[in-house]
């Protein structure tokens, strides 16, 4: 049984009619012990069905151990989301819900390559020098996820020192409690700082910085 109905299908084929240039949605599954694996990897495949620039591979995360590797996957289901370079735009668990308006966006915005933040935020980022990791811990009920989502993929767009992740809380409750999740959104950046809720572009910037200052020295 599909798991887009024909209504979604026809506004997936006309929001990525005119993707700027070709996706591939790499998909990391095993085939027990993995909650929604299998309806992400549907998922991903109806999506690759829907547009001639949008591909599919599907990883297995035991045997393709060396590929998980290359592309930084530590837990699954994992989604990562490639155009002409690896940005570092991931999504681990199922992106359904509201949270599938954050894998279309993804899927646009890798395709065009550009990011569509602010110049003084695109400036601050491509002058980052070390590493940055963005996670952003949602569930597929919350519809301010998607926002947070979509703005922490967008910084991972514009510098190669900062990736992004969307995380399902549910799926991972070992890191909602890790990270002490008592809400959503919730942004994790370099593991120490932390942001509620869905935040406009500058406060998530000052937070990237606060972040950086803590891995001075």
């Amino acid at each position: 049984m599909a798991l887009l109905d024909n209504d979604v299908r026809q506004q997936v084929v006309e929001f990525l009619k005119d993707l700027a240039g070709p996706v591939r949605l790499v998909m990391f599954t095993q085939e027990f012990e993995c909650e929604y694996c299998a309806e992400t990897r549907q998922l991903v495949e109806e999506l690759g069905e829907l547009s001639d620039l949008v591909s599919v591979e599907v990883y297995d995360f035991q045997a393709d151990k060396e590929k998980a590797e290359e592309l930084g996957i530590d837990k699954i289901p994992a989604i990562a989301v490639i155009g002409k370079e690896d940005y570092g735009v991931r999504f681990y668990g199922i992106p359904s819900g509201y949270e599938f308006t954050s894998l279309l966006h993804a899927i646009r915005t890798v395709a065009a390559g550009e990011p569509e933040l602010s110049e003084e935020g695109k400036k601050f980022l491509s002058e980052i020098d070390r590493p940055v990791h963005i996670q952003v811990f949602v569930t597929p009920t919350c519809p301010y996820c998607p926002h947070a989502v979509t703005l922490a993929h967008q910084m991972a767009i514009a510098s190669p020192h900062v990736r992004a992740d969307m995380v399902e809380a549910m799926e991972f409750p070992h890191l909602a409690v890790k990270y002490q999740v008592m809400g959503v959104p919730r942004t994790v950046i370099n593991e120490t700082v932390h942001l509620e809720g869905a935040a406009p572009e500058p406060m998530v910037l000052d937070k990237v910085r606060e972040a950086l200052q803590g891995t001075e020295g």
